[in-house]
């Protein structure tokens, strides 16, 4: 019998309880959403995009991945080994003045994230346009994986994911 992998179980405990944020308390609208196998080094990826309903202007995008040593390693049961997906969460926000409110962004972030995260910044503009608004691909990379163990705090990662996107909004 086929069991699932703990990238599978993950990816649909995150899907049920976003599906239900957006279609059950309508506190958030789903923008995008990806599920990708690349063959080229055998590694899975899901992605979810969504924005606050009553404030659109700031997308998040929650992304779990399992590598092929991931996927491996449970399948074949390898002792020794942290068994795990790894999880990035990635927002969007359009910046006008740069150094404040990327300093901003960093002290709200590390305020709500505390010591588990990676943080990331990074700026864009489209070429030959002027340059008034930078988009802001702001990414948190979580230091340890996740399993099975974790799918009782998805709920409460996520009011953290909230209150992320809220705090970015204010900034």
């Amino acid at each position: 019998m086929y069991d699932p992998t703990i990238f599978e179980n993950l990816k649909v405990a995150f899907e049920n309880h976003v599906y239900d944020l957006d279609n059950i308390e309508h506190q958030i609208h789903i923008t995008n959403r990806s599920d990708r196998m690349d063959f080229s080094v055998l590694a899975r990826e899901f992605a979810i995009q969504f924005t606050l309903v009553s404030k659109q202007e700031v997308t998040a995008e929650i992304v779990l991945k399992a590598s092929l040593e991931d996927l491996a390693g449970e399948i074949l049961e390898t002792p020794g080994k942290q068994l795990g997906c790894s999880l990035v969460l990635r927002f969007y926000k359009q910046v006008q003045h740069v150094e404040i409110q990327c300093s901003k962004i960093e002290q709200a972030l590390n305020e709500i994230w505390e010591d588990e995260i990676e943080l990331t910044q990074t700026l864009s503009y489209v070429y030959k346009e002027e340059a008034s608004d930078y988009l802001n691909k702001i990414e948190i990379e979580f230091l340890h994986k996740i399993n099975e163990e974790n799918m009782g705090e998805i709920e409460n990662f996520l009011d953290h994911v909230l209150d992320t996107l809220e705090a970015l909004h204010r900034i």
